[in-house]
């Protein structure tokens, strides 16, 4: 069983800019890719996973969204980073009028894109972490049985003083994904030794 990372995408890896439509509007936060790159080198996996409800919404596509994380991973190649796994949720349970406006599992909180990951790449949840810029990611970890991390990229600087009362603390509030990913590799070691 491995290790993994489990990366949320807007605020997080990329500029926060509403619903992202458009691969040329896609920017880094800046140091994403090196922190990334370090986690690859520390010998974990990196898997993205993200609610993309514009979808169900009716804001972009899911071709346009697989374009966005084609030109996400030539970024980070940029970097000699890399993903190795991308999951995301079209879904919405409430919003848009089609096959994709129901409730499911996938949307985070819910652990359906974690639990796929693991089946699929091996992954012991339990020694894995999950890193994001709001309460439903640190919540996804919480549901998980992951380590929780809250990045105050993206609206985690508005998240962090907004706790929902039926969650603990994130194991870790960092201010960038790059403080994150050493948290990680130090945590790591120490649970090595």
């Amino acid at each position: 069983m491995k290790r993994a990372v489990f990366l949320d995408r807007d605020g997080t890896v990329n500029e926060e800019v509403g619903y992202l439509r458009n691969a040329a509007d896609l920017r880094l936060i800046p140091g994403a890719g090196a922190a990334i790159k370090r986690l690859n080198d520390a010998g974990l996996l990196v898997v993205l996973v993200t609610n993309q409800s514009g979808i169900a919404r009716g804001y972009f596509s899911e071709e346009q969204l697989l374009e966005i994380h084609e030109r996400l991973k030539q970024m980070l190649q940029q970097d000699n980073a890399r993903l190795d796994a991308i999951y995301y949720c079209p879904h919405h349970p409430t919003a848009g009028n089609s096959h994709l406006t129901k409730e499911c599992d996938c949307r985070k909180p819910g652990t359906g894109l974690i639990d796929l990951a693991s089946r699929d790449l091996h992954i012991d949840i339990g020694q894995s972490y999950v890193v994001g810029d709001k309460w439903s990611d640190v919540e996804l970890g919480q549901r998980a049985g992951a380590h929780s991390i809250l990045v105050r990229t993206g609206y985690g600087s508005d998240e962090e003083g907004a706790r929902p009362s039926h969650l603990k603390d994130p194991d870790f509030i960092a201010h960038t994904i790059t403080e994150a990913a050493e948290w990680i590799i130090d945590h790591v070691k120490k649970d090595s030794q």
